[in-house]
Formats: C-alpha cells, sequence, structure tokens
C-alpha cells in the first residue's frame, strides 16, 4: 500500500469534508475547495479524520492513491491556514504594485508589465517583495511560475524576478583590461 495513501488526514477545528458521487468538497474558514474524485478510490470521513482508500492494488489506483491523499491534505491545509509564496524582484528600477487585481510591474522594459492575477489569488506589495496568497496551492504555484516567467533572474547581476528561497548560481563576467 502507498505510506502516502495511508497516513491520516486530522481535520483542525472549523473544516468540514462532504463526499458527493464524485466530487470531494473541502470548507473551512477561509473558504471552499472542490476536487472531482478519480475512479477506484474511496474517501472516508469519521469524526475529525479523513481516510484515503482504494479498491485495488492495480497500477493505476495505487498511483491515484496517494497522489488523491497529497491533493486532499494540501486542501484541508489551504483552508484552515492558507498558503503563501514570496518573490523577490532584483534589479535597478524593478519594481511592482498592486492595483485590485492586477500587478503593475517595471521590470527594465519598454513597457510596463500588468500581470492579470487569478480571482483565488491575493498578492502584497512590500519594498522589493511580491507576497503571494491563496487557499489552493495548484493555483498559486502556478501563478508565481508564471510571474518568475516574466523576467527570470539572470546568473551574472542576479536581476530579475525570483523565489525568495531559491538560490541563483552566479557566473563570472568577462574580464576585460584591467
Amino acid at each position: 500500500m502507498s505510506r502516502i495513501g495511508r497516513k491520516v488526514i486530522a481535520l483542525p477545528k472549523g473544516v468540514t469534508v462532504k463526499i458527493d458521487k464524485e466530487a470531494l468538497t473541502v470548507k473551512g474558514p477561509k473558504g471552499e475547495l472542490k476536487r472531482i474524485m478519480p475512479a477506484g478510490i474511496s474517501v472516508k470521513v469519521d469524526g475529525q479524520n479523513v481516510q484515503i482508500g482504494r479498491a485495488d492494488d492495480s497500477r493505476e489506483n495505487r498511483s491515484k492513491h496517494g497522489m488523491l491523499r497529497a491533493l486532499c491534505a494540501n486542501m484541508v491545509k489551504g483552508v484552515s491556514e492558507g498558503f503563501e509564496r514570496q518573490l523577490e524582484i532584483n534589479g535597478v528600477g524593478y519594481r511592482a504594485e498592486v492595483a485590485g487585481q492586477k500587478l503593475n510591474m517595471a521590470l527594465g522594459f519598454s513597457h510596463p508589465v500588468v500581470f492579470e492575477l487569478p480571482k483565488s489569488v491575493a498578492a502584497k506589495v512590500e519594498k522589493n517583495m511580491i507576497i503571494l496568497s491563496s487557499i489552493d496551492r495548484a493555483v498559486l504555484g502556478e501563478t508565481a511560475s508564471k510571474i518568475r516567467d516574466i523576467r527570470p533572474p539572470e546568473p551574472y547581476k542576479g536581476k530579475g524576478i525570483k523565489y525568495v528561497e531559491e538560490v541563483i548560481q552566479r557566473k563570472v563576467g568577462k574580464t576585460g583590461a584591467a
């Protein structure tokens, strides 16, 4: 059996899990998330615990078992605590500001870059940091990745947008006449 799939998910206070025919709904203080359940996987709620099971030991069901357990655990954490991702902007004149659901950035291009944020993602800017928060981990990671792709960090001076925990391998530049 899947070692991850076997783990029981403990529900924090205020979080409820509802199972329909083909959908799993997790509701908590920060919001509600819904996911379609794959065939061959069952979800059982007993008290404050959620147990994920599978119909048989076929290769397909084994792979879905651990995946659904991880996705369900992320949903529970998202609706109770939420997720946060931080991006750092490095470069002279590089800056960002939030206007509603739009992120306006000056990144050294000849034009300002306007990035439309998804409805479930909130952003705030503090100095040279973009802080994204959401209850849906997948949407948050995808949004952070798209923002980073606008101006990825370059290896010589480190200019660009990078994740806070990311380490940029620096290269030595040209050695001109001294």
